[in-house]
């Protein structure tokens, strides 16, 4: 079992930039892809960015690449994402996941572990 904690949600201007982290029980962190992902306003879940086990390889949804950083510390066990140049539209939950990924990792369901959110609010 992976219990997972996100933290450092918050409201911010538009233009100013958040880091939010995910703390995760359990010592197999390591073999675990780290993943984030959004849910807005009436809209459905999507997938934001992933990290391999290794913390090496990072992935991330057209929408907010060049703005958002992933990166892993296995050693904290912590997977972070930093966000930059926020936009009102990345108003959502923010939710990180854990899972043994082996095929489409911006899909859920490759997912197993779920924490239970942090708001993130950008206003205009």
């Amino acid at each position: 079992q992976v219990q997972l904690i996100e933290s450092g949600g918050g409201l911010v201007q538009a233009g100013g930039s958040l880091r939010l982290s995910c703390a995760a029980s359990g010592r197999t962190f390591s073999t675990y892809t780290m993943a984030w992902f959004r849910q807005g306003p009436v809209k459905e879940r999507e997938f934001v960015a992933a990290v391999t086990g290794s913390g090496r390889y990072t992935y991330y949804a057209d929408s907010v690449k060049g703005r958002f950083t992933t990166s892993k510390d296995n050693a904290k066990n912590t997977v972070y994402l930093q966000i930059d140049s926020l936009k009102p539209e990345d108003t959502a939950v923010y939710y990180c996941a854990a899972g043994i990924v082996v095929g489409n990792r911006i899909s859920d369901r490759a997912y197993d572990y779920w924490g239970q959110g942090t708001q993130v609010t950008v206003s205009s």
